[in-house]
């Protein structure tokens, strides 16, 4: 009987299945080779290190939102809708992940500690996002900005309440999509051509 060719996607869908079940700390390498009926030795061959693992794994995890985002992105809504949108969905995604499956989403909270370089890089594409969105909106006269990349970060930090893991037990009080609104509403006056 074939077995299926190892390749990187199945070693890294493998190895959140483990972190699934054993979490951050328990999880080894010997588990993600054991998951796929593989020696260690040959996800080693596809990530040099447990490190280099948990960091492709993480990127993997990140990249999801990112991509869901970018979607938004390249859609034809006017800039502030398109902007709403965005932060919405952004918010939707961290909200989704930290409540439809809280063992997870806390193994992925350790790491992200960790990998501190992936976490960087998955924020600067967030705020580069949010920077075409706005260049978007002041090419189409909607918004009035003097320093796109400060304004893009600024927005990021604004609404950070709102998709930074830290604030993750309060994403289910039931107040919190008015307090989304509330802000999001005050950014957008913030950003409005006069």
């Amino acid at each position: 009987m074939p077995t299926e060719t190892l390749t990187p996607e199945r070693i890294l869908a493998a190895t959140e299945e483990v972190l699934r079940r054993h979490g951050a700390a328990k999880a080894t390498v010997v588990d993600v080779a054991r998951a796929l009926g593989v020696s260690h030795g040959s996800v080693y061959r596809h990530f040099r290190t447990k490190a280099e693992l948990r960091g492709a794994v993480t990127k993997r995890w990140l990249d999801r939102t990112t991509g869901l985002l970018a979607a938004v992105v390249a859609g034809d809504e006017a800039p502030p809708a398109k902007l709403r949108h965005w932060l919405s969905a952004l918010f939707d995604a961290k909200r989704h992940k930290a409540g439809d499956d809280p063992e997870l989403f806390a193994t992925y909270t350790v790491l992200t500690t960790e990998n501190g370089g992936v976490v960087d890089t998955h924020i600067a594409e967030l705020v580069g996002q949010l920077g075409e969105i706005l260049q978007e909106g002041v090419t189409q006269g909607e918004f009035e900005i003097a320093d796109l990349p400060v304004t893009a970060r600024a927005v990021f930090e604004a609404t950070a309440h709102f998709h930074d893991p830290v604030h993750a037990p309060e994403w289910q009080r039931p107040d919190a999509e008015q307090a989304f609104d509330a802000v999001v509403s005050l950014v957008l006056r913030g950003l409005t051509a006069r």
